[in-house]
Order: structure tokens, then C-alpha cells, then sequence
């Protein structure tokens, strides 16, 4: 019964410490479970927002990363397969943050590539449900991934992007707000 205690001990311990920090997602643009800020709102299709991309910063990623990606994702757009804002892949693996208003600006990390949106251009597009609906969900994930770079043009769309990304993916964490109009 000791020899079993004694084994029980020593492999949590060593488990404790084998375990890698979990991956967190923090932006000051962006509050987990509350409205999407103006600024990031999209400017068009009837929506007024100023459409700038918002601030990420991340931590945690495991041994192994070879680059990021970042992708948004409204799952409850009326399309049946929800909507693409924004994905932005082979961020290389030194870089931990994305500044407000990268998006566009050439501010996004040197290699950075910026795929197209269910808006039909590259680049960030804010949330702009449709009028009535009851608020949606908009999904900001960073992906830690097991490759230097994925092999996709800027015309790229979103949901290639995530095949390529899940595909590839040692870890994420992300951030859900809401916005309803």
C-alpha cells in the first residue's frame, strides 16, 4: 500500500510539473462576454462602425510553435455556415500581440498574411448582424501552430484558412463578445 501512495505522489508531482501553461487571449479592445466596441463594428452594409481591427495580445503558447494565426468568426450569421470577419496567418512564432487598427494599415507583423473575408475583401470587417436579430456571438481565436507558414494566397477564404489552421493547430485561446443591432 506504501510502494502505491508513494507512486501515486511522485506521478502527480511530476505531472504537475510536466503540464504546459495554458494558452490566454487578452485584449483591451475587447471584453469576454460583453458588447463589441463601436470602433470594431463594420462601416457598411448598413452598419456605421469605424471598423478597426482590435488589439490581441497572447500568451501560453506550447513548445513546438512555429507561427500563429488569428481568425473571427460569427457563428450566428443567417447563412447556415455563420461568417468570416478576419483571419490573419503565418505570424511568426516571436510575435505575441497584434496592435488596434494593424488590420489594413500595414501594421500586422512582417510575413503576416491577411486572408478574405465573408465581406469579399482581405483584411478586418466588424460585426454588422442584421437588424432584428438577437445579438451574435463574434469569436476572436489565436491558434498556436506546428508550421512556419500555411500555404494560402491574401484571396484566401475563411473557411480554407480554417481547415489549413485547425489542421495545424497545437493550441488556441480565444475571446467572444456580443453585438446586436
Amino acid at each position: 500500500m506504501r510502494f502505491i501512495s508513494a507512486a501515486l505522489m511522485t506521478a502527480s508531482v511530476f505531472g504537475a510539473t510536466a503540464a504546459q501553461a495554458e494558452m490566454k487571449l487578452v485584449s483591451k479592445d475587447l471584453a469576454a462576454g460583453k458588447p463589441m466596441a463601436y470602433a470594431q463594428v463594420f462601416n457598411g452594409f448598413g452598419c456605421t462602425g469605424k471598423n478597426i481591427s482590435p488589439e490581441l495580445v497572447w500568451s501560453g503558447a506550447p513548445e513546438g510553435t512555429k507561427s500563429f494565426a488569428v481568425m473571427a468568426y460569427d457563428p450566428d450569421a443567417p447563412t447556415g455556415s455563420g461568417w468570416w470577419h478576419w483571419s490573419v496567418f503565418n505570424i511568426p512564432a516571436d510575435i505575441s500581440q497584434i496592435a488596434a487598427g494593424a488590420s489594413g494599415d500595414k501594421k500586422l507583423p512582417a510575413g503576416a498574411v491577411e486572408g478574405r473575408t465573408d465581406f469579399g475583401t482581405s483584411g478586418y470587417g466588424g460585426a454588422c448582424p442584421p437588424v432584428g436579430d438577437k445579438p451574435h456571438r463574434y469569436q476572436f481565436t489565436v491558434y498556436a501552430l506546428k508550421v512556419d507558414k500555411l500555404p494560402l494566397p491574401d484571396t484566401a477564404p475563411g473557411a480554407m484558412v480554417g481547415f489549413y489552421v485547425r489542421a495545424n493547430t497545437l493550441d488556441k485561446a480565444s475571446i467572444e463578445v456580443t453585438y446586436g443591432r
